[in-house]
């Protein structure tokens, strides 16, 4: 099945089974953040990558300067573990990753989540590639991709103990935009899909056909 139908399905379930004063906070939150510029004031395709340097679960630190020596380098910035659609990224990436390394690019994934919730994403989806904590957001925000979650919103997660703090480490209650990045080796960005809505996401051929020599 692809991704997207994936998603649909579960916007469709959760539209299901959850109370529709919190489905209405979330629809509000993503429509408040496709139209308040952010996407659209994200790194594009032509910039220059930041550089960064980010510990995976385990504590090694990786840096994309690094990595950009070896090729292309594809950069998937995610919400966290508790996200069910960051977790159908997560799972589809990992179905085509030999697929990206066969091309001679590296595939990471970014997430404010401390190193103690990377090591669990990388352990429950079997992640056969780099899960990099960036508390703080800072990384994201040299992207332009961080945003600080409504109250309104906050209060809904906490209200199904989806509790931000504990998973990122900080109160800033700070995401990064679900954005996906391909960086050359000279450090400029040749592809960038950036989603205001999380519920959406690009699809793994998609990110393949970029990669195509």
């Amino acid at each position: 099945m692809a991704l997207n139908d994936q998603l649909n399905a579960l916007t469709a379930k959760l539209r299901a089974m959850v109370p529709a004063e919190r489905l209405a906070v979330v629809d509000c939150a993503a429509e408040q953040l496709s139209h308040s510029g952010l996407a659209e004031g994200a790194l594009k395709i032509g910039a220059s990558a930041p550089a960064f340097e980010l510990p995976d679960g385990d504590g090694m630190l990786w840096r994309s300067e690094d990595l950009l020596r070896r090729g292309p380098l594809v950069i998937v910035f995610y919400r966290g573990r508790w996200c069910a659609y960051c977790n159908a990224q997560l799972a589809a990436l990992q179905e085509i990753h030999q697929q990206i390394a066969a091309t001679g690019a590296s595939l990471i994934a970014i997430s404010p989540q401390t190193q103690k919730h990377s090591y669990m994403t990388r352990d429950m989806h079997k992640l056969r590639f780099p899960a990099l904590s960036d508390q703080g957001n800072q990384a994201a925000r040299r992207f332009g991709l961080v945003y600080r979650l409504s109250p309104e919103l906050q209060a809904m997660y906490e209200s199904i103990m989806t509790k931000l703090p504990g998973y990122n480490g900080d109160q800033r209650w700070e995401l990064p935009l679900a954005a996906t990045y391909v960086v050359q080796p000279d450090g400029k960005i040749s592809w960038a899909r950036i989603d205001a809505d999380w519920r959406r996401r690009p699809e793994p051929e998609e990110l393949l056909r970029t990669l195509a020599p």
